[in-house]
């Protein structure tokens, strides 16, 4: 009877862990880290826009953001085909340049592999979430008015 208090224990646990170590790692997973290696093929996306926050780790601006970026990912991870990265410009230096980045934090917007919108606005997720919801929506209709054009 021991032995049988003693398996379902460690049972628990072991499920516990496991739920435990995939949750943890969800709450992480609705920002993705773009590098120099593969920024260029997820913002190619087909039919798919991606919020980049260009960023690097010394920056009193970037820094003072705090979660709200992690918050705006998980309020867009909602959303179909729209995307939330971050690029840290000092270990990406040739792809910030690439992009024009010239200050930190810079916050642009991609579809389709282009880049269509830049953000200057307030820093909260509700702000940004309306933009980026907006822009695509633009992004989308002349990407079709484009298709349609080829037809």
């Amino acid at each position: 009877m021991k032995a049988d208090h003693r398996l379902l224990l460690i049972v628990t646990l072991l499920i516990s862990s496991l739920l435990l170590s995939t949750l943890v790692h969800v709450s992480r997973a609705e920002v993705i880290t773009l590098t120099e290696t593969t920024f260029s093929d997820k913002v190619k996306e087909k039919d798919t826009a991606w919020f980049v926050k260009f960023c690097v780790p010394w920056c009193k601006h970037c820094k003072s953001l705090g979660s709200m970026w992690e918050d705006l990912g998980k309020t867009m991870e909602l959303e179909d085909a729209i995307e939330v990265g971050e690029v840290d410009c000092g270990a990406n230096r040739p792809l910030c340049s690439n992009v024009k980045i010239g200050s930190y934090p810079t916050f642009k917007l991609f579809y389709n592999g282009e880049e269509v919108a830049r953000y200057r606005g307030a820093r909260d997720v509700e702000s940004m979430r309306t933009f980026v919801l907006e822009e695509t929506e633009k992004a989308a209709t002349n990407e079709q008015l484009e298709d349609d054009k080829d037809l």
